[in-house]
């Protein structure tokens, strides 16, 4: 059991942090370069935003349920706010990357991208503001960054516990 935890565990931290690395360094750019003043530009983001939210979110609901198991049989792991290994506090520091990666995923998911497909159906009617656009836009990417960068914290910190 704990080894299929595992299995799942790399599988959901591939698709979530493996994903928003592809989009913020690799299909954004590559996209706004090419379609840079085309209308399809944006309704092709929308889309793909569509198709890597539910991914992400099921990766987020893989990686508690299966961490929370694989921390559980960790021989490191005294209980529930016991802190008095080095590895228990590596944890929890892992823990506190998480969150704050959960809170960005949520600003992205409940705030920027509403607002991004808000400006766009606004804009197919010329009712829009072009400066709002571009500040959503590097929302977008600002909170993207900021998730990757948590998501490479936690991936430390994972490998730092991993060795303890």
């Amino acid at each position: 059991m704990l080894a299929l935890s595992h299995f799942f565990h790399i599988l959901a931290t591939l698709i979530w942090i493996g994903g928003l690395m592809l989009t913020l360094f690799l299909i954004y750019p590559e996209l706004r370069r090419q379609l840079a003043n085309h209308p399809e530009l944006d309704a092709l983001l929308i889309r793909l935003r569509q198709r890597l939210v539910p991914w992400n979110n099921l990766a987020l609901v893989v990686l508690l349920v299966t961490g929370m198991l694989q921390m559980s049989a960790d021989p490191n792991y005294s209980g529930l706010m016991q802190f008095e290994n080095e590895w228990s506090r590596v944890i929890l520091f892992k823990h506190l990357a998480l969150i704050g990666l959960v809170i960005a995923g949520a600003i992205l998911q409940f705030r920027v991208f509403p607002a991004l497909d808000r400006v766009y159906w606004l804009r197919q009617r010329d009712k829009h503001d072009p400066a709002e656009w571009e500040r959503l836009r590097a929302a977008e990417t600002r909170w993207t960054g900021v998730s990757v960068a948590l998501g490479v914290v936690i991936l430390a910190l994972s490998a730092w516990a991993v060795s303890l």
